[in-house]
């Protein structure tokens, strides 16, 4: 029972003098899939962001709006749930003294969610004391070819240290295992979802490397030459490396750089704290990676359509929504170059598709019914590609209400990916134009319009975004996702998704679809539609059944010939 654990941890609290402890979700890479969870297993919370505070009599569990009915079904039993977009936890908790793990929080985030209480850094995770976790497996890193990543390892660090020198500094602290990950051409199986290597690395004004793993995980890369033995690193023995290394000035990022790791690096060095440079040239894909990502999303959207007439004309009476995401998973292992998902397949019938990231079990699993909507956020990691991709299918006629939210959604996604980048060039102004055809009726939706996208890395990343606040200069090479959605609690949800990407097209910056999958067409009201949405939809139905119909079946191929 989770209350005993909750007791179990409240009785730590004497020890370490503390009235509360702070459990991210993140582990100490940062990652937004943590394969140890230790959110979940005190809150038996689910979603991929959130944050609990165990206090000896009350217990809170702060999430964003695309979780709210999520955490409200898996934890209200024990946690009072807050919207943490509306109030932030030291707006509630106060003038307490609160434990937590430095290696799992920056001080940026510690200041903003907790000025109002003091604070006490436990450096052993009291989570870890009332659970028991698997051991985690490691495997050795793995080395992309510049043919694959369009650049060289040596031109990355190159410009890496030209931004070390400009700012006065001897060395920078990468700390976000993705941005090791872009710098030196590698991967790794780090990440239940994405091909990342847990690993850190020191780079200095003279171009040494110093990469912070097990000397295990980077074999296949010291075989390679990529780097010198004798500058891997055990975390274990990072306090003795700070000591090596000459005195100077030291870059770390404020979102990515843990307390533990600003602590030890303060005691001899001067702090600089400057966003790491790799998040900004890792947001802009260069050509080669455009076209593995175009290629990715062919594959992808193959196996996405097939599922769609799959589930669409099955003749099985009872298919549930674990049903569902296995043979989407299925079709896509179809393919040599798929990998594994990019994060967990969101596959939501009827009400449950109103919980933004809702995860189907065994255990917890719907029957889709024939007048259920059912919406499909998917996504998988291929050579070479990452991709994410959401459709709202129907088995139906809907009311007239369902169709008329499903065509502004529509209206929005279509707007986006219309923008004349070189007039609206942020994601806060493209989020209006996403927004506006519900806002007209008084409908909107909780989370952002869209993310930054890797390449071959994580599904989610920075630092532009489709959202009300990011200010970010949208670039040639930049990848989105285009998700406007509707959600009625406890009835249906909506969400129309494409990745696109930002081209130069005769001097003017216009967006571009990566994903190729048929739209639902059945949920189209086409009076609510101009003629440049309806020519947009003939286009783009046109170009999947081009790419795809030689790889169909013959009734697969005429049922996508209806939708042109």
């Amino acid at each position: 029972m989770i209350i005993e654990k909750i007791n179990n941890l409240r009785n730590k609290f004497k020890k370490y003098k503390i009235d509360g402890y702070i459990v991210p979700k993140n582990d100490d890479y940062f990652s937004e899939y943590a394969k140890n969870d230790r959110l979940k297993k005190i809150t038996k919370f689910s979603g991929s962001a959130g944050l609990a505070v165990i206090l000896n009599k009350k217990n809170y569990l702060f999430v964003d709006g695309r979780y709210t009915i999520q955490a409200q079904q898996e934890s209200s039993d024990n946690y009072k749930i807050i919207e943490i977009h509306k109030k932030l936890p030291n707006e509630i908790i106060k003038n307490l003294n609160l434990g937590y793990d430095p290696s799992l929080f920056t001080k940026n985030i510690l200041k903003k969610y907790f000025s109002n209480n003091s604070l006490t850094a436990i450096n052993h995770n009291l989570i870890d004391q009332i659970f028991k976790f698997k051991k985690i497996k490691t495997k050795p890193f793995f080395s992309l070819d510049k043919s694959v990543v369009g650049e060289s390892h040596h031109s990355k660090i190159s410009k890496v240290v030209k931004f070390i020198k400009s700012n006065n500094a001897d060395y920078l602290f990468v700390s976000a295992p993705e941005n090791v990950a872009w710098l030196l051409n590698i991967r790794g199986y780090d990440s239940p979802s994405s091909p990342i290597p847990n690993a850190r690395l020191i780079i200095s004004k003279n171009k040494k490397i110093y990469l912070i793993t097990k000397k295990s995980n980077a074999k296949t890369i010291i075989k390679e030459k990529k780097i010198n033995t004798k500058y891997i690193v055990d975390e274990n023995n990072l306090s003795n490396l700070f000591y090596q290394l000459e005195e100077g000035n030291f870059i770390i990022d404020n979102k990515s750089c843990s307390i533990l790791y600003e602590n030890i690096i303060k005691k001899r060095f001067k702090v600089l704290k400057i966003e790491d440079p790799i998040y900004k040239l890792k947001s802009i894909k260069n050509e080669q990676e455009i076209k593995h990502m175009i290629e990715t999303h062919k594959k992808d959207g193959l196996a996405l359509t097939k599922f769609i007439y799959w589930i669409k004309n099955v003749n099985k009476k009872v298919i549930t929504e674990v049903d569902a995401q296995n043979r989407l998973e299925k079709f896509r292992k179809l393919n040599p170059a798929y990998l594994f998902p990019s994060f967990n397949t969101i596959a939501g019938a009827g009400s449950n598709g109103a919980i933004v990231h809702y995860r189907a079990t065994p255990k917890n699993t719907k029957k889709i019914k024939k007048q259920d909507l059912l919406l499909v956020d998917s996504g998988g990691q291929y050579k070479f590609g990452t991709t994410d991709v959401t459709r709202t299918i129907c088995f139906s006629k809907q009311k007239k209400t369902i169709v008329n939210a499903y065509t502004y959604v529509l209206k929005g996604h279509i707007a986006v990916v219309q923008t004349n980048l070189n007039k609206i060039d942020t994601g806060k102004k493209i989020d209006v134009r996403a927004r506006k055809f519900l806002k007209k009726v008084g409908l909107d939706y909780e989370h952002g319009t869209g993310h930054g996208v890797g390449f071959f890395l994580n599904v989610h990343e920075g630092p532009q975004s489709i959202s009300k606040y990011n200010n970010i200069k949208l670039t040639k090479g930049m990848i989105l996702s285009n998700e406007p959605g509707f959600y009625k609690k406890g009835h249906f949800g909506i969400r129309i998704e494409n990745l696109i990407y930002v081209k130069k097209f005769k001097n003017k910056l216009l967006f571009d679809n990566f994903t190729l999958a048929p739209i639902e067409k059945d949920l189209i009201n086409y009076k609510l539609l101009n003629k440049s949405e309806k020519d947009y939809l003939f286009r783009y139905h046109l170009k999947i059944y081009s790419e795809y119909s030689s790889l169909l079946n013959k009734n697969e191929r005429r049922w996508l010939a209806q939708l042109i």
